[in-house]
């Protein structure tokens, strides 16, 4: 079959066969396939949409076009946590050490941050040592002994999407319900982990602005792992405003460790709760909301889960003495206030211009090739619905005073908080929860 028949039947609003979808991105992937072509086909899936079923052979093909990775040798119930990105996200950090206390085994790959977005891999690599790149068999035998590794992901992993992401970036088709739910899912599929874990974010600074768009990719994303063999439930989460209060390398690590010491942020830690008693209700469905959530509670406040984190770091080659003394992360030389210039109430934290503030400091990088200042970052003091008066600090800037963007740094965060005379109530954290 030709790849212009393809085409033209999804412009003209027909469902694709499993075979014309599977030669389309393997022609794509061996180079058979030109870029032109499949950047029409991106856009008419775009403009047409594509059914569940149609959807699921996509995250198929592009899930084995490259390596597959097997934990049959890893012991126990393998689950896995994905989050649709988000500004101040250090889900990982905690979420790992909890599960891993409580019985499951976390084998996790994760990637680094661009733009906007953090990476858990560059927070990792603020501790000294930290390895994130084992072979297959040093990340069994990791998660087989303390539970949980994190790594990061391979070069070979579902290479379609690699090329299918990188194409739709540039020609204004990332914002595909169908699109984005075979993207993600190709890529945890073709980690064998028996549950998944989504964290949906919604809202400024996510890619679904709107709790429906959110709940149809959460629904379809469900499904997809549902009809994979595996057990997955999707958390939707709000991100009208970045998550806890840091946002940089290792201020992201210390908020993480706090958090394990059950006295980090509270709308932080009660999205660990939340995802982390989804993931053991995956496990053991017998379990009550209730009793998942007290379990997540005890490690939290008893220090295990906190001791876990300690043992990753060792095992992953890290200096873990710079977790027991958090003083001994990298920091920044100088911090600066940013300070309210007017009274009344937050009612907006643009969450992508904190990002972006966040990498002007030194905290993110623009390009694959920038290189990451670990100390620098911010912290937000107020939140949306906070009442503020002139003077009171709404964000320290944690600055590296050579750095030439610091000024407009500040400017863009200052920009990305809107203050009115009305009191504001913020929107709640956990929105919905889509289980399957």
């Amino acid at each position: 079959m030709r790849t212009y028949d393809i085409i033209r039947k999804k412009r003209d609003g027909h469902k694709l066969t499993q075979e014309e979808i599977t030669e389309l991105v393997r022609g794509y992937v061996d180079g058979s396939v030109p870029d032109y072509q499949m950047s029409a086909f991106c856009m008419a899936v775009f403009l047409k949409g594509m059914d569940e079923e149609e959807t699921y052979w996509l995250t198929e093909v592009m899930r084995t076009s490259g390596d597959i990775i097997d934990l049959k040798g890893i012991e126990g119930f393998t689950i896995d946590k994905h989050s649709t990105g988000g500004v101040g996200d250090k889900t990982s950090l905690v979420l790992g050490p909890v599960l891993a206390c409580l019985g499951l085994k976390v084998a996790k790959m994760s990637g680094r941050g661009l733009g906007h977005t953090g990476g858990t891999i560059d927070k990792l690599e603020a501790i000294k040592g930290f390895s994130t790149e084992l072979t297959s068999e040093q990340f069994v035998k990791a998660v087989n002994k303390v539970g949980l590794a994190i790594v990061g992901q391979t070069g070979n992993l579902v290479p379609a999407d690699k090329k299918m992401y990188a194409l739709r970036d540039v020609t204004a088709t990332v914002d595909s319900i169908p699109l984005i739910a075979a993207s993600i899912m190709s890529k945890k599929l073709a980690v064998c982990n028996k549950g998944l874990v989504l964290d949906v974010k919604v809202g400024s600074g996510a890619f679904m602005k709107t709790v429906e768009d959110a709940r149809k990719l959460a629904s379809l994303m469900v499904k997809i792992g549902a009809q994979a063999g595996r057990k997955v439930a999707a958390v939707l989460t709000n991100m009208d405003e970045p998550l806890g209060e840091m946002v940089g390398n290792a201020c992201e690590i210390i908020e993480a460790i706090d958090t394990l010491h059950y006295k980090g942020p509270e709308s932080f830690t009660n999205l660990i709760k939340e995802l982390c008693s989804e993931a053991l209700m995956l496990e053991n469905p017998k379990l009550t909301k209730e009793e998942a959530v007290n379990k997540v509670i005890e490690v939290l406040k008893n220090g295990k889960a906190f001791e876990k984190l300690v043992e990753m770091v060792e095992s992953q080659g890290g200096d873990s003495s710079m977790i027991k003394d958090y003083s001994k992360l990298p920091h920044s030389a100088k911090t600066v206030e940013l300070k309210s210039d007017k009274d009344g109430y937050i009612s907006q934290i643009q969450c992508e211009e904190v990002g972006l503030s966040a990498m002007m400091l030194g905290a993110g990088r623009e390009t694959k090739e920038d290189k990451i200042d670990m100390g620098v970052g911010l912290k937000l003091v107020k939140h949306v619905g906070d009442q503020v008066k002139v003077g009171d600090v709404i964000a320290e800037l944690y600055i590296n005073p050579e750095r030439k963007d610091n000024e407009k740094a500040m400017e863009r965060l200052r920009a990305a908080i809107t203050i009115v005379p009305e009191k504001v109530v913020a929107r709640k954290l956990i929105l919905d929860i889509v289980r399957s």
